[in-house]
């Protein structure tokens, strides 16, 4: 008798202090999971070519960390007509492919997975403040210099800043996704930092601040990555957490890659 996906998302949630959530987006999106896991992927989000790809390694488990249609509940009922949609969950049915929402739980493991896989990627491991784990104490670069090394690290097609490109960075904030204006706000006013490099922001919030106290003469900036940017190292990361809890499955990251190109 083989591991049934069920076994899988059990044992996760087991490996999580504090899992499983009361209330939470972490569910299964489609399929069946009672049957035999088949393989197993990792990804920011279970976009169509991220599905093919499972399909193509043979994968039946998808393991996402946002929504898979379109909106954060992954409510379906206002689709039901519409022709995207029904292609999408046509792939899914027809190769009986489950996907299961990794996000308020990845958050939740400390360290924070999502975190976690950012800091990995960018061998900033040793560069952690000692009382926040969102603050990094990097050697002193410009914000050009950053700014370009991140597009490089992560291998990204594109990064937007706010500020000078010449002043210097020292502390860098991480708030990663889209943790929205208020927090993000918040946490420079504190004044611990530089720099906040962010996944995605609402750009009548966090952006202007930052353009109002450089007017101010604040040594102050602001990286925008994109959502999926910024928090697919953590969906990568997963993979090497996984492997030792499931040595038998074969366990792949497919990266879904940022929707944006710049023109």
């Amino acid at each position: 008798m083989g591991t049934t996906i069920q076994n899988v998302i059990d044992a996760i949630l087991q490996a999580v202090p504090g899992a499983p959530l009361e209330e939470t987006v972490d569910t299964f999106k489609s399929g069946d999971p009672s049957q035999d896991v088949t393989g197993i992927i990792t990804t920011f989000l279970a976009s169509y070519e991220v599905i093919q790809r499972a399909i193509d390694l043979g994968a039946n488990l998808i393991i996402t960390h946002e929504p898979t249609y379109y909106n954060h509940l992954d409510e379906v009922d206002w689709l039901k007509s519409d022709p995207v949609y029904q292609a999408k969950r046509r792939l899914i049915d027809e190769n009986q492919i489950v996907i299961w929402r990794f996000h308020d739980h990845w958050h939740i493991h400390r360290p924070d997975g999502i975190l976690t896989g950012m800091i990995k990627e960018l061998g900033w491991e040793d560069w952690a403040d000692a009382e926040n784990l969102i603050i990094y104490h990097i050697p002193p670069t410009t914000l050009r210099d950053l700014g370009s090394s991140l597009k490089k690290k992560l291998q990204i097609r594109t990064v937007r800043v706010v500020g000078d490109l010449e002043m210097t960075c020292c502390r860098v904030g991480l708030l990663l996704g889209a943790m929205g204006g208020g927090p993000q706000i918040d946490f420079l006013g504190q004044g611990e930092v530089d720099v906040l490099i962010c996944g995605e922001i609402h750009e009548w919030e966090t952006a202007e601040y930052v353009r109002d106290a450089v007017a101010q003469g604040k040594g102050l900036a602001l990286v925008i990555l994109g959502h999926a940017n910024s928090e697919e190292p953590g969906m990568k990361w997963l993979v090497e957490w996984l492997q030792p809890r499931f040595p038998g499955i074969a366990i792949t990251h497919v990266p879904v890659g940022d929707p944006f190109y710049p023109l």
